[in-house]
């Protein structure tokens, strides 16, 4: 690979990546989804462009100019945007074609017309070694026998919804489900499990069973730790090597300071 391509969504983990592709040698060609992607990414590859969100023959023609054969999406396109673009031909075959309209089923059909055009996208950790979860405790304090108990009985539930495509969070408290992640996503989904259990939850967040690891993890950082204090919540269990941590080290100062325990499993 002398290449890699970046499609880039929102937030900072293209960001991320296309400082370790350079760092490991390769040119870095990043297309970025309109009014999504941060324009600081143009400043950290050797060439970019923008593309609509439904504009897939723009999104092909630009990657094959640059002769881009490997490639890497990153970032989050918020449903609500596809509403708002012009998809051009491409995409509105594509969106036919469709064989539902969930976010996995798009995203695994984008990834085989892709591969149809000879453009295959990777593991999305491949370049993202320093952002990826590892196993074990990260906070000063481990979560109690109580919490433990609360983590068992949510891993359990969060695979089952997570495997149904539902969600991947799940809010307990005292082995009550207290709310369970939709499409509001993570932060709204604690802030809601905090307001019902008032205060003292514990919440698990896991990756799916069958997860296509070329499509963007779990992501945890700052603002979730935002969500888990306004929520009053005491233990936070993750999965390791399936979940992206944001600003690690402020994460853990941040949570130690709360007294919030953290693990990985």
């Amino acid at each position: 690979m002398e290449r890699l391509g970046i499609i880039a969504g929102g937030g900072p983990l293209p960001i991320i990546a296309a400082r370790e592709a350079r760092a490991q040698g390769l040119k870095v060609v990043a297309v970025a989804v309109e009014e999504v992607a941060s324009s600081e990414l143009a400043d950290e590859v050797d060439a970019f462009s923008w593309v609509g969100a439904g504009q897939l023959g723009r999104l092909i023609a630009t990657l094959k100019q640059e002769r881009v054969a490997d490639a890497v999406m990153l970032g989050k396109v918020p449903l609500p945007h596809f509403s708002r673009v012009r998809a051009d031909l491409t995409g509105i075959l594509f969106y036919l074609g469709l064989k539902d309209r969930r976010g996995d089923s798009i995203l695994a059909a984008l990834g085989d017309m892709l591969t149809k055009e000879g453009i295959i996208l990777h593991d999305c950790r491949r370049f993202l070694a320093s952002v990826v979860l590892r196993k074990g405790l990260l906070t000063a304090r481990a979560p109690t026998f109580e919490e433990q108990q609360d983590i068992a009985f949510g891993r359990k539930l969060a695979r089952a919804i997570a495997a149904l495509s539902i969600g991947q969070t799940v809010v307990v408290k005292g082995r009550t489900v207290l709310a369970v992640e939709a499409i509001e996503g993570t932060d709204a989904a604690i802030r809601r499990g905090g307001a019902l259990g008032n205060g003292g939850v514990v919440v698990v967040k896991v990756g799916r069973p069958d997860h296509d690891m070329r499509f963007d993890l779990p992501v945890v950082g700052p603002d979730t730790l935002a969500a888990l204090k306004e929520a009053g919540a005491t233990a936070l269990a993750l999965d390791a090597d399936q979940t992206l941590i944001l600003d690690q080290e402020r994460v853990v100062a941040t949570a130690d300071q709360l007294g919030l325990a953290i693990v990985a499993d």
